[in-house]
């Protein structure tokens, strides 16, 4: 993946993890992310950087999801 790339994913995650926050109203981890200093606007970064950034929310958004209760979806498509 091309760094341009992955600076747009990074701001697409963040984007979901805000989304997330304010549609159910309980914080995501972000310490690992924080601690990082990396955001997406964050161009002078390398892509290592932002590589780290991406997985840190990714395991941040994931571990708030799994805590919520969701009802089961159909395996039948419409």
């Amino acid at each position: 993946m091309k760094k341009q790339e992955l600076i747009h994913l990074h701001g697409l995650l963040a984007e979901v993890c805000n989304h997330h926050e304010q549609r159910t109203g309980a914080p995501v981890e972000r310490e690992e992310y924080e601690t990082l200093g990396v955001r997406p606007t964050s161009i002078h970064k390398s892509k290592t950087d932002h590589k780290a950034a991406v997985f840190a929310l990714t395991d941040g958004i994931t571990t708030a999801m799994a805590g919520e209760e969701a009802e089961p979806v159909s395996a039948a498509a419409d």
